[in-house]
């Protein structure tokens, strides 16, 4: 796949493929610069384990439901969660199930998903301090064009991700 002006970041994402931890990478910058192109680029050229891109100003319920379908095209089955704590422990019985030798996890526009009293930061601070940084085969991608909320929901988290990011790419135009 074209990565024309990418390379560098592309690299990247091949060097965290191969460490020998889980790794949590943020990617953030302004819209329509390639950002959600270079992941799905390096995604389709190894493999990723599951992906979903969040729904602009949709509901909680709305975000399950996206979530569920998602989840579903790899499981073949439909469960619907009522949480996004229920949500990432199907994402988990999924991942445990899954033979990939690194479990790549994309969200796409991840800013999306923390729609109000929605608890989503509280749930994926879970599946990643009680599941995922256990491991050494998770490989989280996330991504969003909000890049201040990334910035400060996310890589300046104070809570329960505090320095869990272990690389930050900001994708410039």
């Amino acid at each position: 796949m074209n990565r024309v002006g990418r390379e560098n970041e592309y690299k990247v994402f091949q060097k965290l493929y191969t460490s020998n931890k889980s790794e949590i990478i943020a990617v953030f910058g302004r819209r329509r610069v390639g950002k959600t192109f270079l992941i799905r680029s390096f995604i389709n050229d190894y493999n990723c384990s599951f992906q979903i891109t969040g729904l602009a100003n949709a509901s909680l319920s709305q975000q399950l439901f996206n979530f569920s379908n998602a989840l579903s095209k790899y499981t073949n089955q439909e469960v619907e969660p009522n949480n996004w704590l229920h949500a990432f422990q199907l994402l988990i019985a999924y991942l445990e199930n899954c033979t990939d030798k690194k479990k790549v996890v994309f969200i796409d526009e991840l800013p999306w998903f923390d729609t109000p009293k929605s608890n989503f930061i509280q749930a994926l601070e879970h599946f990643w301090n009680s599941w995922a940084s256990a491991r050494k085969d998770v490989m989280l991608i996330v991504c969003g064009s909000a890049a201040s909320w990334m910035i400060h929901k996310l890589i300046n988290n104070t809570g329960g991700l505090h320095n869990r990011v272990t690389k930050k790419i900001k994708i410039a135009p």
